[in-house]
């Protein structure tokens, strides 16, 4: 069982999945899916002049200033103390803020002449629906995006062929310059629906000097999300000579703070690690002009809403702020209504939160004590089928390492993934996963969104 995987297309994975769950009642659950760099573009050069943000090995500072109520030589963060405590509300005075341009759509001549049945049966093919007001029609394919020539020349070498549903839509509202709450599936192309807009944001912004801080932030979860973004920020500001940098925790400060001092114009981020350079005055958000909340309602599960208000407070009221979620649960509605401003609201596929249909669903109500056994069972039917790979899902990090092991003990090759490996051993284990020489991988749910492995024949236990 094969199947061909495109980032950014709708394409199902045929996956067969296994899932436990620890409690009074215990559930095993088998599904089975029947459908289914250089220039400006890498990461920033410490001592090098990349792109047309020119950089000197001075300590020149931001010519946009800094906003009153902020500073460069804030405190930095201390143990026992609030995430962010260091760090004091920006009391931003508009008139003296250098004026921004966000709205760069150009419509193409083909979108202007659908008729409105042809865009309503086009939403409605493609499950797109929309809330909001002046909503600009769906595109149809890369050309009508009016996108300059280094962003297409990068859609051409990665080999695209039309944009997923929530591009196509997506990506007017985003260059319009508007706020946007996205909803969609992981795997739907969310990435390159805002990597673009972003690229062609930092085109039209006044260059950056050694000092100022990033012109588009993009906030991550989780370290591995925040890698496979920097991946599609890489594969598109080359050609256009955007530098990017990733910073996350579990990863030396040094060579992070190296590139944000030396400037760059994407910053791909999780909270924690930002907070840590805001506070230490590292990095600063007085040029941030587009904003990015990927997976924001993972990053709330995490516990990183404070962490986001304290961030986003440090950011001029003025920015576009595009939100992308999975689903949308009342506390991202809520961090939407208070930090954007007349949205648009675009939902891709059911507006209801339901179990994928392609999926067939095999419930086992067992017994703790009966799980070991299932499992090794079920291992050795997957085992009998050629190219296949298996995640476990497992709720605690200690439980993770005991099952691993004994796994390894009943003979197979297992590696596992959790909150406490650093980046080295998280890059080498998905590393074993993905070359198939350990098809086992046991997790929290640190590996459950934004991975991006790609496989023939997968299995979620």
């Amino acid at each position: 069982m094969t199947s061909n995987y495109n980032a950014t297309s709708n394409n199902e994975l045929p996956v067969i999945g296994i899932y436990f769950r620890i409690g009074k009642s215990d559930w095993y659950t088998r599904d089975r899916d029947q459908s289914s760099r250089g220039r400006r573009g890498g990461t920033a050069k410490i001592g090098t002049s990349t792109g047309r943000g020119g950089i000197d090995n001075g300590r020149g500072g931001s010519r946009f200033g800094t906003p009153r109520g902020n500073s460069n030589n804030l405190r930095g963060g201390l143990k026992g103390k609030q995430p962010g405590g260091g760090l004091r509300k920006v009391n931003w005075d508009l008139c003296t803020l250098e004026p921004i341009r966000k709205d760069f759509y150009i419509e193409h001549l083909a979108v202007r002449n659908r008729s409105n049945e042809e865009v309503y049966h086009f939403r409605e093919n493609a499950e797109i629906t929309v809330k909001g007001d002046n909503i600009p029609n769906p595109i149809q394919y890369f050309e009508e995006g009016n996108f300059p020539p280094y962003v297409m020349e990068g859609i051409r070498r990665e080999g695209y062929s039309q944009p997923t549903p929530i591009q196509a839509q997506g990506w007017p509202i985003a260059l319009s310059g508007r706020d946007l709450v996205a909803i969609a599936q992981t795997g739907s192309g969310k990435t390159l629906g805002y990597i673009l807009p972003a690229i062609v944001h930092i085109i039209h912004q006044p260059r950056i000097n050694t000092g100022d801080g990033p012109i588009v932030l993009i906030l991550a979860p989780t370290r591995e999300l925040a890698q496979q973004i920097q991946e599609v920020a890489n594969s598109f500001g080359e050609t256009a000579a955007v530098r990017n940098t990733c910073i996350f925790g579990g990863a030396p400060k040094g060579p992070q703070a190296h590139d944000l001092e030396r400037g760059i114009e994407i910053c791909i981020a999780t909270p924690g690690r930002l907070i840590d350079f805001l506070e230490k005055g590292t990095t600063n958000l007085c040029r941030c002009t587009y904003l990015v909340l990927d997976e924001a309602d993972r990053m709330l599960d995490m516990g990183f809403e404070p962490q986001i208000r304290k961030i986003i407070e440090q950011i001029r009221p003025d920015r576009q702020v595009l939100m992308w979620s999975a689903t949308w649960p009342k506390e991202v509605r809520a961090l939407a209504e208070d930090f954007l401003t007349d949205y648009v609201h675009l939902n891709i596929g059911s507006l209801t939160l339901s179990a994928n249909h392609n999926i067939t669903q095999i419930i086992d109500v067992c017994q703790e004590y009966e799980k070991d056994s299932k499992l090794y069972r079920l291992l050795q039917e997957i085992d009998t089928e050629k190219e296949n790979k298996t995640i476990i899902f497992v709720e605690t990090k200690r439980k993770v390492d005991d099952l691993t092991r004994n796994i390894r003990r009943e003979g197979w090759q297992a590696v596992c993934i959790h909150g406490d490996k650093n980046q080295q051993e998280r890059d080498h284990v998905l590393q074993e996963f993905r070359s198939g020489r350990a098809p086992i991988l046991v997790a929290t749910d640190v590996a459950a969104r934004g991975l991006g492995i790609i496989l023939f024949n997968m299995h979620l236990s």
